[in-house]
């Protein structure tokens, strides 16, 4: 039985817990789903749906044809496996008879590349040789002989005895591969193998790091990015988009906070597009800015631009007013008012409503580069989410929210160091600022020195008293 106040001071009103606990909950917060994932993915009696195919087979007369990879229902696999067996027998039927079907070589070849996928993942055959039947062959001949053990997944004693027949007939007809040397008669198919799956569109976490090392470690396909050159591409729309946005946003904004004239001039017709979905215009820009990558950027900006002068006028509205009548009573004037009161006394705000609203930027990266000509990451995650290759899916769209929290994370302890009069730095930021911004403090005071100097020698000096 818990102890009475053994959570006393996790649930406190309007206060902060100690940084121990903070962390803690912290990391807790990231493990718990990926504990959920863990858990429907790997424990057995809990929910496995589908039969992920990891062995597969053609049946005649069908028009889907089933590869590695593929999940079907688990209602349907026994069906599947019963319906190959039954065409293995028809072929065993039909040679016991003397009449064997003929021309079969292109079945054959198919049914060759079938070892594919087991080849891959054991590491003998690269997965861009997929179709090298020279390979795929004496791979064929390893197995019926015992060279070779395939373990991922193991083969049934039923398919293994099917790969030893084939053998024999592969070896009778030539001890070298060539098209022409496959058996014109049908070779045993080899029965579906498979396991228990989620459903296709949630893939267990460990098929997911194996598809993202292989996508983002290999080479890609010649006349195709790599995975770090469409990174860079997405970086750069988010980036330049936002950038744009600020250049645009940051003076509008604080303009619309300090002078009601600007405030009534634009912020009405902000308010009103910001209700307009920026996709809308997907086609209008291509049609102005072309297929390339000026439409996408500009969307990011249309879709962040209306939202941040509206959030900055407000930042800039909250400024102490007390500030800006001390300046006034000694006499400044409105640019001096902007320029040495207002932005000071809003930077820190307006610091952590441009990190906030950077986060705004990166949900619109999908749709911007998916108008035009399709690029960056989620061309590849449409192409193979069509594709039902949602292993590959995953971790482009974690690699996204990694990029982001970790931008935001960063942004944030450097706001520490950038202003930490603001009161969120701790020591080891003030430390750092202290050591980054001490040549500057440093320079400042020189030039300050020199200006004192320069203006104590250019005053005219006093005339002594005449006699």
């Amino acid at each position: 039985m818990a102890r009475p106040g053994i959570f006393k001071g996790w649930f406190l009103i309007r206060r902060d817990l100690p940084q121990r606990r903070a962390l803690g909950l912290t990391v807790i917060s990231f493990l718990l789903p990926l504990f959920l994932w863990c858990f429907v993915s790997y424990v057995p009696w809990i929910w496995h749906p589908d039969v992920k195919i990891e062995l597969s087979a053609e049946r005649e007369g069908v028009t889907t044809v089933f590869t590695a990879g593929d999940h079907v229902s688990r209602g349907f696999f026994p069906e599947f496996e019963a319906a190959v067996r039954a065409e293995n027998e028809a072929v065993t039927k039909a040679r016991d008879s003397g009449t064997p079907e003929t021309g079969a070589r292109r079945k054959n070849q198919k049914l060759l590349r079938q070892m594919a996928p087991i080849a891959i993942d054991h590491g003998w055959l690269h997965y861009q040789d997929a179709q090298n039947d020279a390979v795929l062959y004496h791979i064929w001949r390893d197995l019926a002989t015992g060279a070779k053990t395939s373990t991922k997944p193991k083969l049934t004693e039923e398919n293994l005895g099917i790969v030893r027949k084939n053998w024999e007939m592969l070896s009778a007809v030539s001890a070298d591969f060539s098209f022409r040397s496959l058996p014109d008669e049908p070779l045993f198919k080899l029965v579906p193998q498979g396991k228990p799956a989620n459903p296709v569109y949630l893939p267990a976490p460990h098929e997911v790091i194996k598809a993202g090392l292989r996508d983002f470690t290999e080479s890609a396909p010649e006349g195709e990015l790599t995975m770090g050159q469409r990174y860079a591409k997405s970086l750069r729309v988010i980036f330049l988009g936002f950038f744009w946005a600020c250049l645009i946003g940051i003076p509008l904004g604080i303009l619309c906070g300090v002078f009601d004239f600007f405030s009534k001039l634009i912020e009405p017709f902000v308010d009103f597009f910001r209700y307009m979905p920026a996709p809308t215009f997907s086609t209008l820009l291509v049609a102005v800015l072309l297929a390339g990558e000026a439409p996408k950027v500009a969307l990011v900006f249309i879709g962040t631009v209306f939202q941040m002068i509206l959030v900055i006028s407000k930042t800039t509205r909250l400024l102490d007013p007390s500030l800006l009548e001390a300046a006034q009573t000694l006499g400044a004037k409105p640019r001096q008012l902007l320029a040495h009161v207002v932005v000071p006394g809003i930077l820190p705000n307006l610091y952590n409503d441009l990190r906030i609203l950077l986060g705004w930027a990166w949900t619109w990266l999908v749709i911007a580069e998916l108008i035009g000509v399709k690029s960056g990451l989620t061309e590849f995650i449409e192409t193979q989410g069509r594709f039902r290759n949602f292993d590959r899916v995953f971790p482009v769209i974690i690699l996204i929210g990694c990029t982001g929290f970790i931008t935001d994370q960063f942004l944030s302890w450097l706001h520490g160091l950038l202003f930490p009069w603001a009161g969120k730095s701790n020591k080891i930021s003030r430390g750092i600022a202290f050591i980054f911004m001490w040549p500057f403090r440093k320079l400042t005071s020189a030039i300050r020195a020199g200006i004192a100097s320069a203006e104590a020698h250019s005053a005219p000096k006093p005339r002594p008293p005449e006699a």
